[in-house]
C-alpha cells in the first residue's frame, strides 16, 4: 500500500484535532451545517457543501465509472456492495474523521472504507479534486466486481494507472505517472519516505524483475518491493495503449482456469516469450518523450501516444440527479455510522450516536442499526437483536436494519458453530433486502446458506449463483456452492469447483476444499462425513453442509449405523424437490394438515403438510388458509407424480 506522508496544509487543521473528546462532526455552529444528499444515476452523496460542490462530485464519480467502462470495454457496471459517498466542506470537518497514521490524520484528502456489507468513501471538498485521493481503491473496486479474476501485478497495475486520472470540463486523460501527479503523495509504495527513487519513472531505470517473476511474486513481510509497483504500472500501460488487454485476458484464462505455466501462457498469449515480452515493455517505456509520463497535464495534447484520450467525458446534463435534504441530526448518525468502522473514532462516535437516540425527537432507526453493527463486532448478538428490533420499530422499512438482523443471527451461529437460529426469519428478511438492493453480493450468499438450512438445496443454488456472478472473484462464494452441490449430490460438479479452488492462493479456502476432497469418497457412500475440527473457520459452518448432507437428501444416510442400531426406525430418504408456481388455494379441512394446490407450467401439484402450525414459512408471519393466486417456492418430498409432502414455502 502507499506509504501515507503530511502536507503541511494540515499542519494548522492537525491544533484542531481531538478525535476522543469531541463531536465527529461540529454542531455548534448557530445555525448548524445544512446537509444535502445528492443522486444521480450510479452514486448518493451526503454532504455539508453546497449543492455545487456535491453536484461536481458527482459528475466526477461518474465520469470515473464512464472511463473504467470504456477502457474494459464494458456496457454495463456493477457495484456488488453498496457504496456510501460521504463529502465534508471543511478541513476541521474532515480531520475529525480521517484515520490516524501515527497519531496523526492522513494527509490524503479522502480514504475508501472496505468492508464486508458496505464500502465507504469519505471526501474533504476543501482540497481540489480530493476524488483522486481515492481513485486507486475505486479502481480496484470496480476490478473485483466487473473483471475476472487476475494476479495482483494486473489489478495493481491498473489501479495505479487509473489515479494519474485526470479530468476536465471538455477533455479527460491518462497515463502518467501517478508517483508525480498526486500532490499528498510524497513516497512510492513499498518504500519508506527517505529511499533515493523518487517516481516510477525514476525506478525503471534501474534493473528490472523479470516478467515471470514480476506475474508471480507474493508479499513479503513488509509487502513488495517498490519495483514491483512500477513495473507493474508500465506493464499495464503497455497493455492499454498497445491493445493488449483482450491478449492478457486470454494469459489469465490459461494460468488461472487451465493451470499453464506462466512462460508457456504468455507464449501462447501475447505471441512472444517472457523475455521478448520484457523487452517489448522496456522499449514502450524508452519511446516516452523526456518529460513524460511524469508530467501529465502540461499541455492539452501529448506526443508518442503514451496517454489515453477519451471523448469529452459525461457533462451535468448526461448525469442529472435530485437533491434532498437530510436533517442534521440524522446526517450526524450518518456519520457516526461510518466513523465506529474506525478503531481510532469508534469509542466517540459511539457516544455521539448514544447522544442521538437518548433524545426522544432524535431516535432513530439510522443510529440504532449503527450501534448494532458494533454489537456484532463485540460478539454482542443479544445486544445487537435489542438495537435492531428498536430500529425496526422506528422504521419498518429500514434495508439496513433488516440486513443486519440477518446478520446477527449468521454471525452468532458462526462464533457459537451451530446451526443458525430463526432461520425462517432469517430468509423473510433477506429476501426483502435483495428486493431493495437487487446487486447486493453477500445478501444472496447468506440467503443460500440459510436455504440450504431450511432444506431448500435447489434454491439455496439459485441464490448462490446469482451471488457469484455479481462477484465473480470470490472463492469463498465458490466454496459454498460447491459444498451446497454436495448437499445436494451433485458430485461432478462440486469436484469440478474443489478441484479448481484446492490450489487457491487463500489458505483457508485452499485447505477446506483439500479437506472436502478426502471426504468425498465417504460423503458419496454413506451421505454423512466424519466429525469435523470445531475450529474449521469457514462461512458454511453454520449451514453444517460441510459436514453432512441434510437428512432429506441423504439416500444412504442410514447405511453406515444400520447394523449398530437395527430398532432405530427407518428415515425418509426421499430426495427433497424444488418447485416454483402459483398457489391456487390452500385446503384446511384437515386441521391443523393442509393440502395447497400449486399449478406450475407442465402440471398441477397437490403438497400436504401434517400441520401447517410447524411448516418451515419464508415471506410471511404466519401461514393462512385463505391464501390463494399467490407466487410461490415450495420444497417437497414427492409421493406421486402429482402429490408430495411439504418441506418449505416461500411466498413471494
Amino acid at each position: 500500500m502507499p506509504s501515507i506522508s503530511f502536507h503541511p496544509r494540515w499542519i494548522l487543521s492537525a491544533v484542531l484535532f481531538f478525535a476522543f473528546t469531541s463531536p465527529l462532526i461540529g454542531s455548534t455552529r448557530s445555525s448548524g451545517p445544512k446537509w444535502i444528499r445528492i443522486s444521480s444515476a450510479h452514486f448518493s452523496i451526503l454532504t455539508d457543501a453546497t449543492e455545487k460542490k456535491g453536484r461536481e462530485l458527482s459528475l466526477r464519480l461518474e465520469q470515473m465509472r464512464d472511463i473504467f467502462s470504456q477502457l474494459f470495454l464494458k456496457n454495463k457496471l456493477q457495484l456488488s456492495e453498496p457504496l456510501d459517498v460521504i463529502a465534508l466542506q471543511s478541513d476541521e470537518e474532515y480531520i475529525r474523521v480521517a484515520p490516524l497514521r501515527q497519531g496523526q490524520p492522513i494527509s490524503a484528502p479522502g480514504f475508501f472504507l472496505h468492508g464486508d456489507d458496505r464500502n465507504y468513501m469519505v471526501l474533504d471538498l476543501a482540497a481540489e479534486d480530493s476524488w483522486r485521493a481515492v481513485s486507486h481503491d475505486f479502481a480496484r473496486l470496480l476490478l473485483n466486481f466487473n473483471y475476472p479474476p487476475t494476479q495482483e501485478w494486473f489489478d495493481e497495475g491498473f489501479a495505479q494507472y487509473f489515479s494519474s486520472l485526470r479530468l476536465g470540463d471538455n477533455q479527460a486523460q491518462v497515463g502518467g505517472d501517478p508517483t508525480q501527479s498526486l500532490p499528498w503523495n510524497h513516497a512510492l509504495p513499498g518504500q519508506a519516505d527517505a529511499s533515493p527513487a523518487k517516481s516510477f519513472t525514476e525506478l525503471l531505470g534501474r534493473p528490472w524483475l523479470p516478467i515471470p517473476e514480476l506475474f508471480t511474486l507474493r508479499p513479503g513481510p513488509t509487502g513488495y518491493p517498490p519495483m514491483f509497483y512500477a513495473e507493474s504500472w508500465i506493464v499495464m500501460h503497455y497493455l492499454v495503449h498497445q491493445n493488449k488487454l483482450s491478449d492478457a485476458g486470454a494469459y489469465f484464462g490459461l494460468v488461472q482456469i487451465r493451470k499453464v505455466p506462466v512462460a508457456q501462457a504468455i507464449q501462447q498469449a501475447f505471441g512472444m516469450s517472457p523475455a521478448q515480452f520484457e523487452q517489448a515493455v522496456k522499449d514502450y517505456f524508452h519511446s516516452f518523450p523526456p518529460s513524460s509520463p511524469a508530467q501529465l497535464g502540461t499541455s492539452a495534447t501529448s506526443s508518442g501516444g503514451q496517454f489515453s484520450q477519451f471523448p469529452p467525458p459525461l457533462g451535468p446534463l448526461d448525469v442529472g440527479g435530485g437533491v434532498l435534504d437530510v436533517v442534521d441530526t440524522q446526517a450526524q448518525a450518518l456519520v457516526a455510522e461510518m466513523a465506529v468502522r474506525l478503531p481510532e473514532h469508534r469509542d466517540q462516535a459511539e457516544k455521539n450516536l448514544e447522544t442521538i437516540i437518548a433524545d426522544p425527537k432524535t431516535d432513530y432507526a439510522i443510529a440504532h442499526r449503527a450501534l448494532a453493527w458494533v454489537r456484532m463486532e463485540r460478539k454482542e448478538f443479544d445486544q445487537a437483536d435489542e438495537e435492531l428490533a428498536r430500529a425496526r420499530e422506528l422504521d419498518g422499512k429500514d434495508t439496513w436494519a433488516h440486513y443486519y438482523r440477518a446478520l446477527a443471527k449468521f454471525r452468532a451461529a458462526q462464533s457459537g458453530q451451530k446451526p443458525i437460529e430463526g432461520v425462517s426469519n432469517m430468509i423473510q428478511d433477506l429476501v426483502f433486502v435483495v428486493d431493495k438492493e437487487p446487486d447486493f453480493a453477500e445478501a444472496y450468499n447468506m440467503l443460500a446458506l440459510a436455504r440450504l438450512q431450511g432444506g431448500g438445496v435447489h434454491s439455496a443454488i439459485d441464490a448462490i449463483k446469482v451471488a457469484i456472478q455479481l462477484s465473480p472473484r470470490s472463492e469463498q462464494y465458490l466454496l459454498n456452492l460447491a459444498q451446497i452441490d454436495l448437499a445436494g449430490k451433485r458430485w461432478d460438479d462440486a469436484t469440478s469447483l474443489l478441484e479448481r479452488l484446492k490450489d487457491s492462493s487463500n489458505l483457508q479456502i485452499a485447505q477446506a476444499a483439500r479437506k472436502n476432497l478426502d471426504d468425498l469418497p465417504t460423503l458419496r457412500k454413506y451421505g454423512v462425513l466424519p466429525q469435523q475440527n470445531a475450529s474449521q473457520n469457514s462461512r458454511m459452518d453454520p449451514t453444517a453442509a460441510v459436514s453432512s448432507v441434510p437428512e432429506h437428501d441423504a439416500d444412504d444416510a442410514s447405511s453406515a449405523q444400520s447394523d449398530a442400531a437395527p430398532a432405530e426406525p427407518v428415515p425418509d430418504r426421499r430426495k427433497v424437490q424444488f418447485v416454483r408456481g402459483r398457489l391456487i388455494k390452500v385446503d384446511c379441512t384437515q386441521n391443523p394438515g393442509a393440502i395447497l394446490t400449486v399449478r406450475t407450467n407442465s402440471r398441477t401439484l397437490k403438497l400436504r403438510t401434517d400441520n401447517y402450525k410447524l411448516l418451515l414459512l419464508v415471506g410471511a408471519d404466519e401461514f393462512s388458509c385463505d391464501w390463494t393466486d399467490r407466487a410461490v417456492v415450495a420444497n417437497y418430498k414427492a409421493g406421486g407424480k402429482a402429490d408430495g409432502d411439504l418441506v418449505s414455502v416461500e411466498v413471494q
